[in-house]
């Protein structure tokens, strides 16, 4: 046999190895390639519905092994990370929810007391000094409020129980609770409600929280001009002049504890939290400013 021969033979069996290699190499990508797909579904399913399961792996190659053996012992650790947080959170909202309570009680007992007290014998000068206790224990009042507000903000369930609610009425009824406040802030209230009976499917106490908190919000900041509409839209609106916003502190409004310069004893966590619920139940509310009023406003 010629040289050529055997050359062709050396080249042919060159060939059929390199291209056995080849075929190896490939399979090895492919299982390598579907070995890491199977990785990230597993953690992503992991990671979304928080099961304790770890991954597994059916492939012998080492660095994959070792890959997922570290994964796991993050996951692990996340795990433990998040049972503590979740206990931590828990015992701060008691914690928070106990001393709130613990404070309020002394405070109404004072303000009870305040309401008793004779002031016509007073001196204008004693009287003055019960003006600024009087306040200064509803600010207390009003701090133990947003602290219970917050740890019921810790841990909101978005698992609520929904009833047909008619939003005529029930705005009149929460606008006529406020009415000895609108007469001591002077407020005489612009209520514009539409004759049509609205109905939506929401939570009776989540909805009635966002409205308090609105109301109070005014209530609080507002300049003695305050509009509430109900459209026939089934959108609610709530306008107050006001003179220390701007469109930059309107976008925060619902921020928590975002306050505006005028409302330095707050945490500013009402707004907030009325966000949240309003969130949950499937609404959507917004925050205007416009020719020195702010408007707020619900849509569900």
């Amino acid at each position: 046999m010629s040289i050529w021969f055997y050359l062709f033979l050396v080249s042919l069996i060159i060939t059929i190895i390199t291209l056995i290699i080849t075929i190896i190499l490939f399979l090895k990508h492919l299982i390598f390639k579907h070995e890491l797909t199977n990785i990230t579904k597993s953690l992503t399913y992991i990671l979304k519905t928080d099961t304790n399961n770890l991954i597994t792996l059916s492939s012998s190659n080492r660095a994959l092994k070792e890959f997922v053996k570290t994964l796991n012992t993050n996951l692990k650790l996340l795990r433990k990370l998040k049972l503590e947080y979740d206990h931590g959170n828990t015992e701060l909202k008691n914690s928070i929810t106990n001393i709130s309570h613990d404070l309020r009680t002394p405070l109404t007992a004072i303000r009870g007391y305040l309401d008793l007290l004779d002031t016509s014998n007073l001196s204008n000068k004693n009287q003055n000094y019960l003006t600024i206790i009087d306040h200064k224990v509803n600010d207390l009042i009003e701090l133990t409020d947003e602290l219970f507000d917050f740890s019921t903000s810790l841990d909101i369930s978005k698992e609520i129980i929904k009833e047909d609610i008619c939003l005529n009425s029930f705005l009149e009824d929460t606008l006529a609770e406020f009415y000895s406040l609108f007469k001591k802030y002077n407020l005489n209230p612009q209520i514009n409600i539409c004759k049509e009976h609205i109905y939506y499917s929401l939570n009776k106490n989540m909805l009635k929280r966002v409205l308090e908190n609105i109301i109070s919000n005014a209530l609080k900041y507002g300049e003695k001009i305050f509009i509430i509409t109900l459209k026939n839209t089934g959108e609610i609106s709530f306008s107050n002049l006001t003179y220390d916003l701007d469109f930059t502190s309107v976008k925060k409004l619902f921020n928590r504890y975002y306050t505006v310069k005028n409302a330095k004893k707050s945490t500013g966590i009402g707004l907030s939290i009325a966000k949240q619920l309003v969130d949950i139940m499937g609404g959507i509310i917004t925050a205007t400013y416009q020719n020195n009023y702010l408007t707020i406003t619900i849509k569900f």
